[in-house]
């Protein structure tokens, strides 16, 4: 891993869908508004965009923990930008703000931390854990 600056930042955008959905993804009584867990996915994937020029070959950042508050709604059709900005880097940990918005506001915002793993390493404890 080469040295992470502070301030580096990543961005993810996507188009919501009804597979988005809060009433599709999760449950039928909830309203047909953009899902917290999708908008999850889009901070982690703007936080991974933002330090993923800085991993070595066979390196990856997973997330660890997330902190997040979803402020507003967002119907299907509409553009959602997530951006992270690395806040923090205590060896391979590494903890980041996070935001996303809609076209019209701001509808989501928290922190977000990573680890950076060593892949080959990840892959044999998983295949260890698999044959348990």
């Amino acid at each position: 891993m080469r040295p992470i600056p502070v301030g580096a930042k990543g961005s993810y955008t996507l188009r919501v869908t009804p597979a988005h959905l809060a009433n599709q993804f999760k449950d039928a009584a909830l309203p047909p508004v953009f899902a917290t867990p999708m908008m999850v996915t889009a901070m982690e994937n703007a936080a991974l965009n933002a330090v993923r020029s800085y991993l070595d070959a066979g390196e990856s950042a997973v997330g660890t923990a997330v902190n997040i508050r979803h402020l507003a709604a967002t119907p299907v059709g509409h553009r959602v930008t997530a951006e992270a900005v690395v806040t923090k880097v205590d060896g391979r940990r590494i903890e980041f703000n996070v935001t996303a918005r809609d076209e019209i506001e701001e509808i989501g915002n928290g922190t977000h931390e990573r680890m950076i793993v060593d892949l080959p390493r990840l892959h044999q404890r998983l295949s260890v854990k698999a044959r348990s």
